[in-house]
């Protein structure tokens, strides 16, 4: 019974340094990943801590289950509107990118390492595919409103590039196995499987949650927990059929969101926090599996590893796969940087060693030093280049609080706080004349602890907090009302989008008539819609932009996938020095 409870002991401290270190990377910048990773390597055998883990059975399990959870909650995070509008660029950065990734980086590692030509496509294999655990935590830790197409189209690949490198990292220890030089149909025969397996499982599993959800009646607090377990069932029952577990867990997840069940608010904020447990859990974890003096030894081969990844096999990967669909220049580099290896690379590198490869061990040190570098130098630099790139948006402004109401789901209704800042737009109106957006009503105000109706609140003023029934279709619109997002000076809207805002189905060649622009022949006729939806070469998102002579038209609002609203700016020399 000591020992257990030392066991619980050492791993609450553990838990305990890691979110106090997140603490510290929030004021310098750290990737909260390559904290808990750090904290994990200092408990272990070569640091101040002593703990001697090795036992990569046990570390499989944990992780998978682990990551298992995080796909579950980046699916539930994912808007269905992203997902159509980048499924097809990222499924493709998910199959070919990632054989494209394993193919050039594993004829380095070959000759790097002294490996077999199969041996070292199976290094490139299992760092082949980007993290959704370091790329889901490193994009909203840092809280990044980037472009939607962007933003969606790293969670989108991350979320289901998984498949791949491991159906190469599995194909290629059988081939290694059975002394085979060359893959056979079988490779094929087995990509089909996962890939239909975790479609049909994810798509299925997802809707028989969300039909669980909304008809049975339970205590409030149970419906998350519905959804993790039967995430964690969809994940296993695939796996145990021979399907991708790690796809089906995050389609399901896209299903939930894309349904909107009862209580999503509440199942949101509880899958928020059991994602951190999960990912805290598992790089403490595998922190305590490494081994700093063999990184060390083998760290000149390994780092040459990374950097040939990020500077040559990523970018090119990405250049060939995004060439079809037209992204913008700056928008392929910074979904090449945004490329992070974190625990599936791990997890992966310990396919070979539970298979009795020889030269496994070497292959997870390299793996781990591949992991440590992309946290380091990618994840430290992402928020920067994100500025630099100009590919932020304005942050969309949520509610203080929430609370969906159940007594009747299908209604959809919301109990929604609004805290008023100083800089509120609403400050000093009179809230019983005032005239909120669609069906939303106010039904209180909480001022200075006490509750007021809003006959008896008078004019708002900052510090109330105002709550509003509404319905979910409501709720944006609220929002921008409300809210006062906290955002740095160039991602102001008026600065951002301009001061002016047309509709998408304003006539260019009026628009062009008022500031004196000359128009070519071949734009006469068309509208703001029609021509930013030309220029841009495919499905628009919030904060693209085109220049036409002195102006410059920002996609301000984006519905059903057309431009409903445009904004105006007349850019100076400041604006392109930025």
């Amino acid at each position: 019974m000591d020992l257990i409870n030392q066991f619980v002991l050492a791993g609450a401290v553990l838990l305990l340094l890691a979110i106090l270190g997140s603490s510290l990377s929030y004021r310098i910048g750290m990737p909260l990943l390559l904290v808990f990773l750090a904290v994990g390597m200092l408990a272990g055998e070569d640091g101040p801590g002593g703990i001697r883990f090795d036992d990569s059975g046990i570390a499989y399990t944990v992780g998978s289950v682990a990551l298992a959870i995080i796909l579950l909650d980046g699916g539930l995070n994912t808007r269905t509107e992203s997902f159509r509008a980048s499924l097809k660029p990222a499924s493709v950065l998910a199959t070919l990118g990632v054989l494209i990734t394993c193919v050039v980086t594993g004829l380095f590692a070959a000759w790097v390492l002294g490996f077999g030509l199969l041996e070292g496509m199976l290094v490139g294999a299992v760092v082949g595919s980007t993290d959704a655990a370091a790329v889901f935590a490193l994009l909203h830790a840092k809280g990044l409103a980037l472009k939607e197409r962007v933003s969606a189209t790293l969670e989108i690949e991350s979320g289901s590039n998984d498949p791949m490198a491991a159906l190469l990292t599995i194909a290629l220890i059988e081939i290694i196995l059975s002394g085979q030089r060359v893959p056979g149909w079988d490779t094929l025969r087995l990509l089909v499987q996962q890939m239909g397996l975790g479609l049909v499982a994810g798509v299925g599993g997802g809707w028989l949650l969300v039909w669980l959800t909304n008809r049975l009646t339970l205590e409030r607090g149970m419906y998350p927990m519905l959804i993790v377990a039967g995430g964690l069932a969809v994940y296993s029952l695939t796996t145990v059929l021979g399907g991708s577990g790690f796809l089906a867990v995050y389609l399901a997840g896209v299903m939930i969101a894309s349904r909107q069940p009862r209580e999503s608010a509440s199942i949101l904020q509880v899958h928020n926090g059991l994602s951190w447990l999960a990912q805290i859990g598992m790089f403490l974890m595998l922190g305590l599996l490494a081994t700093p003096s063999d990184l060390l030894r083998n760290a000149p081969a390994a780092l040459a590893i990374a950097l040939v990844l990020m500077f040559v096999a990523r970018p090119l990967a990405v250049w060939l796969c995004l060439l079809p669909f037209h992204f913008p220049g700056r928008e392929q580099l910074f979904i090449a940087w945004v490329g992070l290896r974190g625990a599936v690379p791990i997890i992966l590198a310990l396919f070979p060693l539970l298979a009795g490869i020889p030269e496994a061990p070497l292959i997870l040190d390299v793996a781990f030093f591949v992991v440590l570098i992309s946290l380091t130098v990618q994840g430290w630099t992402i928020s920067p280049l994100a500025k630099r790139l100009r590919l932020q948006v304005p942050p969309a402004p949520e509610p203080t609080e929430r609370y969906d109401l159940i007594a009747h789901p299908e209604a959809k209704q919301a109990l929604l706080g609004y805290r008023l800042a100083p800089a509120a737009p609403l400050i000093g109106a009179d809230l019983q004349s005032l005239r909120l957006p669609g069906a939303a009503r106010a039904i209180a105000v909480l001022r200075a602890r006490e509750a007021l109706t809003p006959e008896a609140a008078g004019k708002l003023i900052p510090g109330d907090t105002l709550y509003v029934m509404a319905p979910a279709a409501d709720t944006a619109a609220l929002s921008d009302l409300l809210a006062t997002p906290a955002a740095p000076a160039y991602l102001e809207k008026r600065q951002f989008y301009g001061d002016f805002v047309l509709k998408g189905d304003a006539p260019l060649d009026l628009v062009a008539s008022q500031y004196d622009l000359p128009l070519p022949d071949a734009l006469a006729g068309l509208t703001l819609e029609q021509y930013l939806t030309q220029k841009l070469h495919g499905r628009p998102v919030l904060g693209d932009r085109a220049r036409l002579g002195k102006l410059e038209f920002v996609v301000r609002a984006v519905a059903s996938g057309r431009i409903t609203q445009v904004g105006l700016r007349i850019p100076t020399h400041l604006d392109d020095a930025r």
